[in-house]
């Protein structure tokens, strides 16, 4: 279909917005339209508003857009605009499946500007069967977008979690005009990875569970990046605060007006300081959604055990190892390594537990050191005797796989659960089969149809089986809350197994989550 058949523009209430078409990959997209107005000046820290209409006649949607402020010197603040994309559609054909992509970067940076082919081209890719419509946002980041303190509650014009609130806002924003660009408002699915994926857990729980509209009725998450959750006036939520304002020469009973008229990269600076102060200690990074009292209203842990939740069909990944991107490297050498130092003892173990769990009794640090004994294993490690291992495992569940294992199971209707474990299986690995365009996709077609095109089915219809593109001899998904099976993706193909020992362990975490906190 050629670019003269397809509807390229979309006229808005806010104005008119023109797309492109890419013959090499047939695609239609939008690599730039604005979704709220710039949060520049008062609107710094300040939940979206409405986007300003547009005055110069067609704009020019093909236009790549800039991240927003990032944990070093790159970015600008008029950065909330969206892309899109999807196969040609006319206006005479049916409504798609939308697909909203959250970007992953701990929270403390990425972008949603996207390169020709885009981010997720492999999952459109895997099969003619599925038919979606990508929409890939940006949001806030970092002190941009996640600063929690009493300061900030308190003002008239500032929000907590605006980076979450650009996130419903794009989700509002898909509610009300997708259909424009051939998407069905009604069959929304989300979807991240990391801090993308734990975007995807704060928007499953948002509002108690209780979002109106319904904005979304799938949600998977691959490897939820979910640290500590603390109330926003919390200490350790409070001491972020007042450390950027110290940072910034910002103190003093004014802090807040000085903070929102500093010089965006003296923020961002001040911003990164603070985000790598307790990368080894009591938290893995820094920035992070906070208990708000409204937005987040409760932890993950109580959320989803009560069921308040914005999903009937939930999907939750994880991988073998990827603890390991995120405690000490020191803790599998003999003799001590980095700053601070650590080494493989078993005081030096004790030393980082105490240090991730700082707010534990010694009861607490009891339960979980029983739960993830110095020899023991998992689903797919089948024993360990390492105290990385051991660190890995527990820094695995607590921040990644729990959360992602509650988030699936509280769905309403559906829950599949997966583990991505071929090698090495870390933070991230699984991108490769769909993030963008390779050649192991080619080389490996098994794990890219039997994987990947397990992600396309479920956008499309809700099941990962539905369009499943392995033969009959290979496993498919298993539904979890029925099976207690989990779908895990191997070198040579598929398996299905049980999740009884990742529930067990999620159950201690879930007893001590209060003091975590998760």
């Amino acid at each position: 279909m050629g670019p003269m058949l397809q509807t390229l523009l979309a006229h808005l209430d806010y104005g008119s917005f023109e797309g492109a078409y890419s013959t090499a990959y047939n695609i239609s997209y939008w690599k730039k339209i604005p979704f709220a107005a710039p949060p520049v000046g008062e609107n710094r820290f300040r939940a979206p508003q409405p986007p300003l209409r547009t005055t110069t006649g067609i704009y020019n949607s093909t236009q790549s857009f800039n991240y927003c402020p990032q944990r070093t010197a790159n970015g600008t603040e008029d950065c909330l605009y969206l892309g899109l994309w999807s196969r040609p559609w006319t206006q005479n054909q049916k409504l798609r499946p939308v697909l909203v992509n959250f970007y992953g970067g701990a929270y403390i940076e990425g972008g949603g500007s996207f390169s020709i082919p885009p981010a997720g081209y492999p999952v459109l890719n895997a099969s003619s069967s599925n038919d979606i419509l990508f929409v890939e946002p940006n949001y806030r980041v970092n002190a941009f977008g996640f600063l929690p303190g009493k300061e900030i509650a308190e003002s008239p014009t500032s929000d907590l979690n605006p980076g979450l609130l650009d996130q419903q806002a794009v989700l509002e924003w898909t509610n009300k005009y997708i259909s424009h660009f051939g998407g069905d408002p009604k069959n929304v699915s989300i979807w991240g990875q990391s801090a993308g994926a734990g975007s995807v857990v704060a928007q499953v729980i948002a509002n108690g569970g209780k979002t109106k509209p319904q904005l979304f009725s799938k949600a998977l998450a691959s490897s939820p990046f979910w640290p500590k959750t603390y109330k926003y006036d919390a200490p350790q939520a409070q001491w972020i605060y007042d450390e950027l304002a110290r940072l910034t020469n910002c103190t003093g009973p004014k802090s807040l007006a000085c903070l929102k008229s500093v010089d965006a990269g003296i923020l961002t600076l001040a911003a990164l300081q603070i985000s790598g102060s307790h990368t080894y200690n009591t938290s893995s990074y820094t920035w992070a959604p906070v208990i708000d009292g409204s937005f987040i209203s409760q932890p993950l842990s109580e959320a989803t055990l009560k069921g308040d939740v914005n999903i009937d069909i939930g999907f939750g990944m994880y991988n073998t190892h990827e603890g390991e991107n995120f405690i000490p490297p020191g803790l599998q050498n003999a003799t001590n390594v980095g700053l601070p130092p650590f080494n493989s003892s078993n005081a030096s173990f004790s030393s980082w537990l105490r240090g991730y769990l700082p707010q534990f009794s010694d009861e607490e640090l009891k339960m979980i050191e029983t739960a993830y004994p110095e020899s023991g294993s998992s689903e797919m490690i089948p024993e360990y005797n390492t105290t990385y291992e051991r660190a890995q495992l527990i820094f695995r569940d607590s921040v990644l796989a729990c959360p992602t294992f509650w988030m699936a199971q509280a769905a309403h209707k559906t829950s599949y659960v997966g583990e991505y474990s071929i090698p090495p299986a870390k933070h991230a690995s699984d991108t490769i089969y769909w993030n963008q365009v390779n050649a192991i996709q080619k080389t490996d077609p098994l794990i890219y149809d039997g994987f990947t095109g397990a992600f396309a089915s479920f956008f499309q219809t809700g099941d990962p089986n539905a369009h499943k593109l392995t033969n009959k001899s290979e496993p498919g998904v298993p539904e979890s809350g029925k099976s207690g099976d989990e779908f895990v993706i191997m070198t040579n193909g598929f398996d299905n197994v049980k999740t009884s020992m990742l529930a067990a362990r999620c159950r201690v975490w879930r007893e001590v989550a209060s003091s975590v906190p998760i």
